[in-house]
């Protein structure tokens, strides 16, 4: 397996209307995304996008919002009610062949590769086998988006 880019942080959110205007207002952030639902994953998101070197975009804050309690997203900001970050993002060239290449490893994979927020495959890691970090592997985007 290759491991590519930090596509995004991932940051939990009791309001996500609220931490739009945080990164707009105190951070400055000019290229925020609009909110949508994610209805396989339960949750409300949206992206701001850092600038990254000549022109491009940088790393991503993904902005998530339980829509419901009983999500994976709401159980974790139920124990977390400030929100913070939630997941590290990275990306591969290959989604099966990390995934193989992961379990391969022992790691717990979190069920099987579905479409995330940017409309390609994903997975999860568990925290217990990633340092204690929620890991997400995304299939890099073929059309070159981040």
């Amino acid at each position: 397996m290759k491991l590519g880019r930090l596509n995004h942080v991932g940051v939990a959110t009791p309001d996500i209307d609220a931490s739009i205007a945080f990164y707009r207002d105190v951070m400055g952030a000019s290229d925020i995304t609009e909110p949508f639902v994610l209805e396989s994953q339960q949750v409300r998101v949206c992206f701001v996008n850092t600038p990254g070197e000549n022109g491009t975009n940088g790393t991503q804050i993904e902005l998530i919002q339980p829509t419901s309690p009983d999500s994976a997203v709401g159980k974790w900001l139920a124990a977390n009610p400030l929100g913070g970050q939630h997941h590290l993002c990275y990306e591969v060239p290959d989604i099966h062949e990390a995934k193989a290449w992961f379990e391969a490893q022992g790691k717990r994979v979190l069920g099987e590769p579905r479409i995330g927020a940017h409309g390609t495959l994903i997975f999860f890691v568990h925290p217990k086998d990633m340092g204690g970090q929620l890991t997400e592997i995304m299939e890099t985007p073929k059309d070159g988006h981040h």
